[in-house]
């Protein structure tokens, strides 16, 4: 497996839904559990190795260092509900309001990335609805199941508001892609605050299609992190 450069969260390593899209792909299971242990590496050659021999456990690394591990999983909760396409619009203009986004040119919800070279992403709060926040996304090629991975990655970390001095970095997440939108689609993507403990935070994601179909949904764990640690 190689994550290629444009695929990034922070600059310097993969973006956390989609390096584990990648790796959930290779799993025998609809429903997939991806741990994050190390930065994804960027254009480097990552070994893929099944370790049970079913293919309901893999893991990812980079040389002797394991970056991921996915597995077969199940939802203990239901997923987290639509919010109509005009409410998630106006949530998208009250995205990240001081302007201090943790990884502005994150391949999902960097606002510096050009559109179709990344997601450009905006999920804001939803009014009235403390902890949630969505907005739109329109997929502009053909997706793939890790690109859905990726559209339920940072509407979570949002739903905390990770900007600031202490930014959060996905994990852990457990997802299942329903079935892949059409290109050009306006589909939906909503990210809901569960609980926190310490530097974790437990969130959940939807994306939902135009018709208000269940496109994907995931839970996810998200860690504060040192800001010195991504930086070049």
């Amino acid at each position: 497996m190689l994550v290629e450069a444009r695929f990034h969260g922070p600059d310097n390593s993969g973006n956390g839904g989609y390096v584990a899209g990648l790796l959930a792909a290779e799993v025998a299971a609809d429903v997939v559990r991806v741990a994050l242990r190390l930065p994804p590496p960027l254009e480097t050659g990552l070994r893929v190795a099944d370790e049970d021999g079913a293919r309901g456990r893999v893991t990812l690394w980079d040389g002797d260092r394991l970056v991921a591990e996915a597995s077969a999983d199940a939802f203990s909760v239901e997923p987290v509900a639509a919010v109509p396409a005009d409410v998630a619009a106006r949530a998208a203009e009250k995205f990240n309001p001081g302007g201090d986004h943790p990884f502005p040119r994150c391949f999902v919800c960097g606002p510096e990335r050009a559109p179709g070279d990344g997601m450009r992403l905006a999920p804001g709060p939803v009014d009235g609805v403390d902890g949630t926040v969505a907005c739109p996304w329109v997929p502009w090629d053909d997706p793939t199941p890790a690109l859905v991975w990726a559209a339920l990655d940072c509407p979570g970390g949002w739903a905390f508001d990770p900007a600031g001095s202490r930014p959060a970095v996905l994990g852990t997440m457990t997802a299942r892609v329903h079935e892949l939108p059409e290109a050009g689609e306006p589909c939906v993507a909503v990210g809901v605050a569960r609980s926190r403990q310490g530097r974790k935070m437990f969130a959940g994601s939807a994306v939902y299609g135009a018709d208000g179909r269940l496109i994907g949904r995931a839970e996810q764990i998200w860690i504060e992190v040192d800001p010195d640690q991504f930086r070049p």
